[in-house]
């Protein structure tokens, strides 16, 4: 079988056990003219452990934009280049994307291989919420950023996934507890089909205790999921109304609101509607 030309096939591969490859990746990496590669000697290694030897086109977040012309002119002269990162699916938090827009505005072919992906395959085994789940990468560096952008995502109802580095995971399980509620069911996926693969969940508080208890579970690469934040009618339990009910006789609402969000992990938005209807009840008993 002959493969079309000029074409860019954009190719999973393993992002660590090296039989998750697929056949087909392997079949499409053998027969193009080019490999562009996030890191030409991280691939290249992976290319000689099978046995292939193509001309490496490196293209990182630092030349990308730079290659785009060229990669565009080999296709146009019928050449075809595989595309493919480090490490997965090309383009989820990895270079990829100024490249394959602008292919498909000139109409050329742009073609997905799929196979591995850590953030599918956290969500797989998480035990979390699948239907409905929103991607955000990486979070701020820095923890006043990244704190206001958890700030922001405290309310989301969908199962929240984040990349997070090896030196900045206890920090970021620590910004989430402030930020989204220490009772927020998470887990952290860790090492996936490494050798020291680790899936743990429990409370975000739970997980942050966990993580600072052995050195040994700060290293690696992590992905980071929790679970949506509760809707309104979620929030409206008999045991939140209870605690509501009893800070409100003590504190101001917001006040009330803030420190049983923080209990219980619950959206502030959500228990700011309750606390109002409680206090109406209240209203009306003391009448």
């Amino acid at each position: 079988m002959t493969l079309s030309s000029g074409t860019l096939y954009v190719v999973a591969t393993p992002i660590g056990n090296l039989e998750d490859i697929t056949l087909r990746a392997l079949r499409i990496l053998r027969e193009v003219d080019y490999i562009a590669a996030e890191d030409t000697r991280h691939t290249g290694q992976l290319l000689r452990h099978f046995e292939i030897d193509k001309p490496l086109l490196s293209l990182h977040e630092h030349n990308e934009r730079n290659r785009v012309a060229q990669i565009a002119e080999l296709l146009a002269q019928g050449k075809n280049v595989a595309l493919v990162s480090d490490a997965g699916t090309p383009l989820i938090s990895d270079p990829g994307f100024p490249l394959v827009r602008e292919l498909r505005q000139r109409k050329l072919s742009v073609v997905p291989i799929p196979g591995p992906s850590s953030v599918l395959a956290a969500l797989s085994v998480a035990g979390l919420p699948t239907d409905r789940f929103v991607f955000e990468g990486f979070l701020p560096a820095k923890s006043t950023a990244r704190r206001e952008r958890l700030r922001a995502l405290a309310g989301e109802q969908r199962t929240l996934i984040f990349f997070e580095s090896s030196h900045r995971v206890s920090d970021c399980l620590a910004d989430m507890v402030t930020e989204i509620g220490g009772e927020r069911l998470a887990v952290i996926a860790r090492e996936l089909t490494k050798r020291f693969e680790d899936v743990h969940g429990a409370t975000l508080a739970e997980l942050a205790g966990w993580l600072s208890a052995d050195p040994n579970r700060n290293k690696g690469e992590f992905v980071v999921l929790v679970q949506g934040a509760p809707s309104a009618t979620e929030a409206d339990t008999p045991e939140t109304r209870r605690l509501l009910t009893a800070l409100l006789a003590e504190l101001p609402t917001s006040r009330a609101v803030v420190v049983v969000a923080k209990l219980t992990g619950l959206p502030k938005r959500a228990l700011y509607d309750l606390a109002i209807t409680l206090n109406g009840s209240l209203a009306m008993a003391n009448d």
